[in-house]
């Protein structure tokens, strides 16, 4: 039995605690500082996840930050982060004050930031706010992969990728969590399996636009009918450059075929916050009007992601070579109509 901490209640971080606590081992979910109320309903029902409208196995013990202690942060295995991309330097400083090198940590969270003016992945991220604490040797994995939360809490048979240069960290990692409906493979292209898995939020908005893009004169009934032949055309295109956004920033090219590439692109175009964006951009609406009106309260991954790496892209990539990033990017960040040069 091995001792395993998540940090974050939301969907893909409680949802994680399944496999974890199927695999018998101790498990702790513990809400980060903004989660007490999520908590507090985990709690009150008998461990029933209010958002993910599902039961979490009863020996994951669900905590609020303010009772992770002392001891629970003793004797850690597996350290597993499911913040949101925004909460990344919080949970840095957070785990700077309790880390041992004997702790792995497995990102759930994905994502590209900009530092000093230079892209670099969450782990990167992560790792960088440890060593300006002074912790230079974490050991800090990613996993990735056509995982949706919903489906991992019901058990439905999914695979994932976990990364990380060491590949025996990985390997250590998937022996304690994985199950007979969550298989995992491995990879030591870390910056590669976190450009994709990243990345496909965007292109995955811009394939659940394709009913909309699939003509500029037909009717509606028309293009919900045969939209396909557009969809399968922004897959194939969408994963090429994905290969090349991945060689361009020091990664594997091979792993935008992967499933944290092409697998993942598949899932949350068919499904997710992402592809329903895409519809609506896809049906003519602005960014900022789609969702003021359709996705208020609702985050977006890939436009938030659009926002932090995009006016970057935008000045130094070529657009002949990302054409659909660019039409993107400009979706989002310049407010402009989606449209694709076909």
């Amino acid at each position: 039995m091995k001792k395993i901490v998540i940090i974050g209640a939301g969907a893909m971080g409680s949802a994680f605690s399944v496999p974890c606590a199927d695999n018998s081992n101790e498990v702790f979910l513990v809400g980060s500082f903004l989660e007490d109320n999520v908590i507090d309903e985990i709690k009150n029902s008998n461990n029933f996840h209010p958002t993910l409208k599902s039961q979490l196995p009863k020996n994951v013990k669900v905590l609020k930050y303010s009772e992770f202690n002392e001891n629970i942060k003793y004797n850690i295995d597996l350290l597993v982060v499911g913040v949101s991309s925004k909460g990344i330097e919080w949970i840095g400083n957070e785990i700077s004050n309790f880390y041992k090198s004997t702790v792995d940590i497995l990102l759930l969270t994905k994502g590209l930031a900009l530092i000093d003016n230079k892209f670099e992945t969450l782990a990167e991220k992560l790792d960088n706010i440890l060593k300006k604490k002074g912790i230079t040797d974490a050991k800090i994995s990613a996993v990735a992969g056509p995982c949706l939360a919903n489906g991992l809490v019901n058990r439905i048979n999914s695979s994932v990728v976990l990364a990380n240069q060491n590949i025996n960290i990985v390997k250590n990692i998937g022996s304690i969590i994985s199950t007979n409906y969550y298989s995992t493979e491995y990879s030591d292209d870390l910056i590669g399996v976190e450009v994709c898995a990243a990345t496909k939020n965007i292109y995955s908005m811009l394939i659940g636009a394709s009913e909309g893009l699939s003509s500029k004169s037909l009717n509606s009934e028309t293009k919900k009918k045969f939209f396909l032949n557009t969809a399968a055309s922004l897959v194939y295109k969408a994963v090429a450059e994905m290969k090349s956004l991945t060689k361009k920033l020091n990664g594997k090219e091979e792993s935008a075929y992967g499933l944290a590439g092409l697998g993942d692109l598949y899932v949350s175009s068919a499904g997710g916050r992402n592809s329903k964006m895409g519809y609506y951009l896809g049906q003519g609406h602005l960014f900022k009007e789609a969702k003021e009106k359709f996705m208020k309260d609702i985050t977006v991954e890939g436009a938030d992601l659009a926002f932090e790496i995009g006016p970057k892209i935008l000045k130094e990539f070529e657009e002949k070579e990302f054409p659909l990033l660019f039409s993107v990017i400009k979706c989002i960040c310049d407010n402009q109509k989606l449209e694709i040069n076909w």
